[in-house]
């Protein structure tokens, strides 16, 4: 008999560590958002494996599990990782090597912010993005003279805000052969008493930036990699970049693989031959972090730089309605090819007209109800009598909240009375009954916490206008953190392995210091995020 005691010792320690070990974080004492579909909250939830294997109660889950890991949340509200529905992520964090002129308040503050760069920065293009002409006391595009008197050689681009206009100097011009007069479909090269002023509409910045050296490697993952820290500081756990061409796809799935990149990501592939042949050879893409599926098309520019296709004249531009960034045969033929192939169509388009020909492209192919989840991406000016096509054809309307507190205090001078049918976000949710949000940053700020409150508020930062925006199209709070969520996650085919805190679903969750669903709306833009998850893996602390 005690020959044996040592061996039941043995036993009954490794029993007991089997006991300890059945799960690798237990959250507790929270107050947990599920989102799931009938919205209930609980206390507490249990991660194994990446994946949440328990919710409920803290004294229930305490009695059947024991982890490696545990967080008192001490009261603190938790959410599903946050889903961006639509950003340029890539381009942000290359613009985080760029020349910052986002909130400049005149064209000489931009000079003065690219002398700066260039001191710092002696070498090569000098690249930056973010200025808006529409936030200075002289609102006229400015004139590339004094760009030029101060880099006679070195070439010069600095792109609008919405990324479809820019300002390029002659040198950059010169690179890319640029002359009074020329012409380009679904762009404008501007000429002012027969010069030209380095402005540069839509497909006319393609002209200059396809001269522009590729970034080198190094560059490439250093702004992957960071705008994956900035994202993750917010809250982010997903992003849904629009617009990449196919090397990218195999140089994220490297950096997901090594676990540097630790951000979800939906892929839309940039509409050309290149990338149509790749994904249509290759098929999905999906992993549990990249999914590739879809085709990001683009049917016009933006209102701010007038290249929005609209209906009737711009109200500030009489016998000018924008136009398309390509002719409507093109439209067709890609929507039918990707079709046949069972791939995601999801289309840029902001003015009415752009809006009306597109969806009536859709509803050509589509054909009726169906799950094929086909996007409009931006769906900012649409005519009254054309929001039938979303609910008819299951069409998805894609929005950035943040862009109708961006542009309210200008667009009417562009729309006129057309502007009561913008930005109407509650009657597009309406169509089908759900609607993913997002950012489109870089073009706004990466903060989800602000999509929140432009869209429960329809208020900006200032706390503007104080009735809220047209604010019979605010969202309730339920609706908006859906679109940030649960809905982001359905517009990507994924809302069920991500979206909600449900057993079964991947642990992407955030941990915030106040809670959204209850704070006074002027203390929404002031919520911070405590700490972010993914996987169940800790990705970001506030310090």
């Amino acid at each position: 008999m005690k020959k044996l005691w040592p061996a039941l010792l043995l036993l009954a320690l490794a029993s007991c560590k089997q006991k300890e070990y059945n799960a690798d974080l237990f959250v507790k004492n929270a107050k947990v958002y599920t989102v799931d579909s009938v919205f209930s909250t609980t206390e507490a939830f249990v991660v194994s494996g990446g994946k949440i294997v328990g919710l409920g109660n803290t004294d229930s889950l305490e009695k059947i599990y024991l982890a490696r890991e545990v967080i008192d949340a001490k009261g603190k509200p938790v959410y599903p990782g946050f889903i961006d529905a639509h950003t340029h992520f890539y381009r942000y964090g290359l613009s985080l090597q760029e020349v910052n002129v986002v909130g400049t308040k005149s064209w000489n503050d931009i000079l003065d912010s690219v002398q700066n760069y260039a001191t710092h920065n002696p070498d090569g293009w000098i690249i930056g993005r973010g200025w808006d002409q529409n936030d200075w006391q002289d609102k006229r595009f400015p004139n590339k003279a004094k760009l030029d008197s101060l880099f006679p050689i070195r070439p010069v681009i600095l792109s609008r805000v919405d990324g479809h206009a820019a300002i390029a100097n002659q040198a950059a011009l010169n690179i890319a052969g640029i002359k009074p007069g020329q012409k380009i479909t679904g762009g404008e090269i501007e000429v002012a008493d027969q010069k030209l002023t380095g402005i540069l509409i839509d497909n006319a910045v393609g002209l200059v930036t396809r001269k522009i050296p590729q970034p080198t490697d190094q560059q490439v993952e250093a702004g992957l990699l960071g705008a994956q820290q900035n994202c993750f500081a917010v809250g982010l756990t997903t992003v849904d970049d629009c617009g990449l061409d196919y090397p990218l796809v195999s140089v994220i799935a490297q950096l997901q693989h090594k676990q540097a990149l630790k951000m979800r990501m939906y892929v839309m592939l940039s509409d050309n031959e290149d990338n149509i042949a790749y994904l249509f050879k290759r098929g999905v893409y999906k992993t549990p972090m990249l999914n590739v599926r879809s085709f990001k098309v683009y049917a016009d520019g933006a209102l701010g730089s007038r290249g929005a296709c609209l209906l009737h004249d711009y109200s500030d531009k009489k016998g000018w309605k924008g136009f398309l960034l390509s002719d409507q045969k093109h439209f067709e033929d890609v929507a039918q090819r990707i079709a046949a192939k069972g791939f995601q169509m999801c289309t840029h388009a902001i003015g009415d007209s752009a809006n009306r020909s597109i969806l009536k492209i859709y509803a050509n192919v589509l054909k009726g109800k169906n799950d094929r989840r086909w996007r409009i991406e931006h769906a900012q000016v649409v005519d009254p009598q054309d929001l039938k096509y979303f609910g008819e054809y299951n069409v998805v309307p894609s929005v950035q909240p943040t862009h109708a507190t961006s542009d309210m205090s200008w667009a009417g001078t562009r729309l006129g009375a057309r502007l009561k049918s913008a930005y109407a976000y509650k009657q597009l949710l309406k169509q089908n009954g759900w609607m993913p949000l997002g950012t489109d940053m870089p073009v706004e700020n990466i903060n989800p916490l602000y999509t929140f409150y432009a869209a429960t508020e329809r208020k900006d930062l200032k706390g503007q206008p104080s009735g809220g925006f047209q604010k019979e199209n605010a969202l309730d709070r339920v609706e908006a953190l859906r679109g940030m969520t649960i809905w982001a996650a359905r517009s990507n085919f994924e809302e069920q392995e991500k979206g909600s805190l449900e057993v079964g679903k991947y642990a992407d969750f955030v941990i915030l210091d106040q809670d959204i669903m209850k704070a006074k709306g002027a203390d929404l833009p002031n919520v911070k995020v405590l700490k972010t998850f993914v996987n169940g893996e800790k990705v970001y602390e506030k310090k």
